[in-house]
């Protein structure tokens, strides 16, 4: 099982190993999204890069990036992640909206 903490939001999510980092997020309660993130985004399908969160521990429990994020995240610090495109496999530590 793999704990998956929101740290702005205060909450602790538990989920099986390879569940999706925005489905988790989004089924539990948790606001990924920005105001514009929240009238733009493309439903999960890892084409509009709204869905950006910092992952402040546990990135080694976490899928590599996609090519997709690679290029998409190129300006931004290797810490941060498309929650759309993570597979969480043990626990980590999620900061939404960096």
């Amino acid at each position: 099982m793999a704990n998956i903490t929101f740290l702005k939001e205060g909450r602790e999510v538990v989920a099986a190993d390879g569940a999706n980092l925005r489905l988790q997020a989004l089924e539990n309660g948790v606001d990924i999204y920005t105001f514009v993130g929240k009238m733009t985004n493309c439903g999960g399908y890892g084409q509009c890069g709204t869905c950006v969160v910092e992952i402040v521990e546990g990135a080694e429990n976490l899928s590599p990036r996609s090519d997709f994020e690679t290029r998409k995240l190129k300006k931004k610090p290797d810490t941060y992640r498309l929650a759309c495109q993570v597979v969480v496999q043990g626990p980590v530590t999620v900061k939404t909206k960096p």
